[in-house]
């Protein structure tokens, strides 16, 4: 069963670090130098657990006036058909909607566009590159108007 909490502690924030860490910098390349930066500071980060096991990550801020943007959505490899994904965007939005924010934006690896669709997020523009990984920019409304 997995659980997702605000990382609102030292050892949960370590938690999620650890993840995105282990998805980002060692899997996929990214440098430590991206992946870290000042918005670490600020943002909401969010952890998901099994059991004592971290296994996701996310963060979100406030992007614009009523828009969040979620960032760093990681998931470790083997439970990434396990729902934590989902279990942790439902964290973030939930968390969002309570924040008051209306929408929320965020860049998906082209590779997970199909998941965050099946959320509700849709995608505009063209595909960028962010970290040397090609991107989209999704957004979804949570129910207010954008």
């Amino acid at each position: 069963m997995t659980e997702v909490r605000v990382a609102d502690t030292e050892r949960t924030r370590e938690d999620a670090f650890t993840v995105r860490q282990t998805v980002f910098v060692e899997e996929q390349g990214v440098d430590e130098e991206l992946e870290y930066d000042a918005h670490d500071e600020t943002a909401t980060h969010f952890v998901a657990y099994d059991g004592d096991e971290p296994v996701g990550a996310a963060r979100l801020r406030e992007y614009a006036d009523g828009v969040g943007k979620v960032e760093r959505v990681a998931v470790l490899e083997s439970r990434r058909e396990d729902g934590v994904g989902r279990a942790v965007m439902t964290a973030v939005e939930d968390r969002a909607r309570a924040d008051g924010l209306e929408s929320l934006k965020l860049h998906s690896q082209t590779r997970a566009a199909g998941f965050y669709r099946s959320l509700g997020y849709e995608r505009y523009g063209e595909e960028f590159e962010e970290a040397g990984i090609p991107h989209v920019e999704m957004r979804k409304s949570l129910g207010g108007s954008e």
